[in-house]
């Protein structure tokens, strides 16, 4: 996995710089472009981890020439938090290998033009190898699929070509099954990298060294000493200018259905036989076909949505999901969802996996809790056994990326009382220099061809073989909503969930 960074990567590459290609962007004037990719490839470009020949063609409906896009993507990368110490300078060089292509996605003739373009450059000294990227709604990704097939752009003949997909891989197990079976008549599945940026990020990637790098844990990371696992995805903004997203998507399909299943998956896999794509992936498949998929009267037991309704977040009065902009008034879209998976393998057995993601909630805040069974026996008389907490791993992916060891220690002073402490580890602390943000690494591994970030054919199809009952079930019956202020912990129902097994959520106030 690829890294700019001076510490060691889990990849079996061997060089930092990525090979020369061109790099097409289609979506090229959207919002992720901006605010992500653009940023992103600078900070590559900056720390010269680009091939000499690297260069983007950016691709949109919207008509620009090529110094009115470089301009509009430079103040995006000004902007940008991203962006790591933006400057002029820094853009100039960077700036000059970006082009733009006016064309719409669903004309033939656009294709057209891409090729002649490409074949122009090429003609000039350009890289052969070239890296699509599908910055689009998924329903636009066939097309542009069948595009570029027609116009032989997807050729390996004069060097290599591959394809990046954004996430949602489709919205249930049948139209994720059509999407990967398109993509297969034209693209080899090891030239396809399904993305999550998650996985991009250096605490979801430090997970793999915490538990299989540390002979202290790996013993202990099973059912006879864990009792469960929360996992969470929160964030006070509610859907700001997403809402047309949102209202087909909603967070079952926007959060758990990836990012959140993918967290599981790591947190929970057993020991890849080494450190590359076939290996790890392998075995977040096997975790995934561990857990059986839900009946309809599960999905009323082990599940719970919600929809945020008027509150206070911070000191701001924000409206109710139903007030905002370009939202359906009576929507049933959950803005809150809550899973509880049981992993049926020797090592998991019986520990639950509880999931939740929201939006409109107290805090920014994404993590993983794992919480041990306490010890069998209170040995101190004065501390009960009810105040005897269990020690906990937490793991901190946003904001604040760390890990803390919760863990009982003796009170101060003449009676033996015992208190719960913290030991933290802060990345910012222990090294200093910032994290490459989660598109830098992996547009960097897709240059270089390394798959280990980017989601398998199989593996998505797994997630969604878990999802899609899910969202049958909700559909069957009728939610009450809104259920949850904004600025609270979420519906009072999550709470039910977890306390119908003696268990707690997390306090999201703390």
């Amino acid at each position: 996995m690829a890294t700019i960074l001076e510490t060691p990567s889990l990849s079996t590459n061997s060089t930092h710089t990525a090979a020369s290609c061109i790099l097409v962007i289609f979506g090229g004037t959207g919002d992720l472009t901006k605010r992500k990719l653009i940023p992103a490839l600078y900070n590559l470009a900056c720390a010269h981890c680009m091939g000499p020949q690297f260069e983007i063609i950016a691709m949109g409906r919207s008509k620009f020439t090529d110094d009115e896009f470089r301009e509009a993507m430079k103040k995006a990368a000004a902007s940008s938090k991203d962006a790591r110490d933006f400057t002029s300078e820094g853009w100039e060089p960077f700036g000059k290998k970006i082009t733009y292509l006016q064309g719409d996605s669903k004309d033939p003739e656009t294709f057209q033009r891409l090729a002649k373009r490409l074949e122009e450059m090429r003609k000039n000294g350009s890289s052969p190898n070239t890296l699509f990227y599908l910055s689009i709604a998924a329903s636009l990704a066939p097309p542009i699929i069948d595009g570029l097939a027609a116009a032989g752009l997807s050729s390996q003949e004069k060097g290599w070509t591959r394809i990046i997909l954004e996430k949602p891989f489709g919205r249930d197990l049948t139209s994720a099954k059509e999407l990967n079976a398109h993509v297969e008549k034209v693209f080899e599945e090891k030239d396809v990298y399904r993305i999550d940026h998650y996985l991009g990020k250096e605490t979801v990637q430090n997970i793999i060294v915490f538990r299989f790098g540390n002979s202290l844990f790996e013993p202990v990371w099973n059912r006879n000493y864990i009792q469960y696992v929360e996992i969470t995805a929160a964030e006070p903004l509610g859907v700001e200018d997403r809402a047309a997203f949102y209202e087909e998507t909603g967070a079952l399909r926007d959060m758990v259905a990836n990012h959140l299943l993918q967290l599981l998956t790591l947190t929970a896999m057993e020991p890849p036989v080494a450190f590359d794509a076939d290996a790890v992936r392998e075995q977040k498949v096997q975790v995934l076909r561990s857990i059986r998929p839900m009946t309809k009267e599960e999905v009323s037991r082990y599940t719970v949505r919600g929809q945020y309704g008027p509150g206070t977040v911070g000191d701001k009065s924000v409206p109710g999901y139903r007030e905002e902009k370009n939202v359906n008034p009576q929507s049933r879209i959950e803005t809150y969802s809550a899973v509880q998976f049981f992993i049926n393998n020797w090592r998991w057995a019986g520990v639950p996996f509880y999931l939740r993601a929201g939006k409109r909630l107290a805090v920014h805040r994404t993590e993983v809790i794992v919480h041990f069974k306490r010890t069998p026996q209170a040995i101190f008389s004065l501390t009960p056994d009810n105040q005897l907490e269990h020690n906990k791993i937490q793991i901190r992916i946003q904001p604040n990326e760390g890990i803390s060891l919760n863990f009982g220690a003796k009170h101060p002073g003449n009676e033996m009382r015992t208190a719960n402490v913290n030991m933290n580890f802060s990345y910012k602390e222990a090294f200093g220099a910032r994290s490459p943000v989660a598109y830098e690494t992996l547009l960097l591994d897709a240059m270089q061809g390394d798959p280990t970030l980017f989601t398998r054919r199989d593996e998505v199809e797994a997630e969604w073989r878990l999802i899609t009952p899910i969202e049958e079930g909700w559909e069957a019956s009728s939610p009450s909503f809104p259920n949850y202020a904004s600025g609270s912990q979420g519906p009072e129902e999550a709470n039910r969930l977890l306390a119908a097994n003696g268990h707690t959520w997390s306090n999201l106030s703390e």
